[in-house]
């Protein structure tokens, strides 16, 4: 198996500010009206995202909807809250074991990431797509102060994926 560095160089990817690497590889030229502040976003955009065996996806929050699809390498755990609570989701190949080859992250959801049960080189290679199309303008780190009010319950997880204001 190919190792995350291959990955890395073969694709191109980059330090994305959540944690992992990526390079956006779509941006579909299309765009629609942000009616909620102004201003338009493309259709759709899509990246490759990888996560080596030491990575976390921080806690983080999309104004629009987000899908991941399972490429190659380890699974991967999503761990998102939104108004319903928490779910965990598994990115991976063995639908035997609940695995899913794609995750759904509803907008405005709060998720984080990481490789399940990895060790050395271990990584997961994905691809996300956003709709509509990703902006850093709507894009926010979740810091811990804020998780700890609104999901008091998840004290632990919110401690090992929530950046510290």
């Amino acid at each position: 198996m190919e190792s995350a560095d291959f990955w890395i160089d073969q694709l191109n990817l980059e330090a994305h500010p959540e944690g992992g690497y990526y390079k956006e590889v779509y941006r579909n030229p299309g765009n629609i009206q942000i009616m909620e502040e102004g201003g338009t976003r493309n259709l759709a955009t899509s990246i490759y995202f990888l996560l080596k065996h030491k990575d976390k996806s921080h806690f983080h929050q999309l104004k629009s909807d987000e899908l991941w699809y399972f490429h190659k390498g380890q699974p991967a755990v999503v761990h998102i809250l939104e108004a319903g609570g928490y779910r965990r989701e598994i990115l991976g190949s063995d639908i035997s074991k609940g695995h899913s080859l794609q995750v759904v992250i509803p907008r405005e959801s709060i998720f984080a990431a990481e490789v399940l049960d990895s060790a050395g080189d271990d990584y997961t290679l994905m691809g996300c797509m956003v709709n509509p199309g990703f902006d850093f303008k709507d894009f926010r780190m979740v810091e811990a102060e804020e998780l700890h009010t609104k999901f008091p319950e998840h004290q632990t997880l919110i401690e090992k994926f929530a950046i510290k204001g």
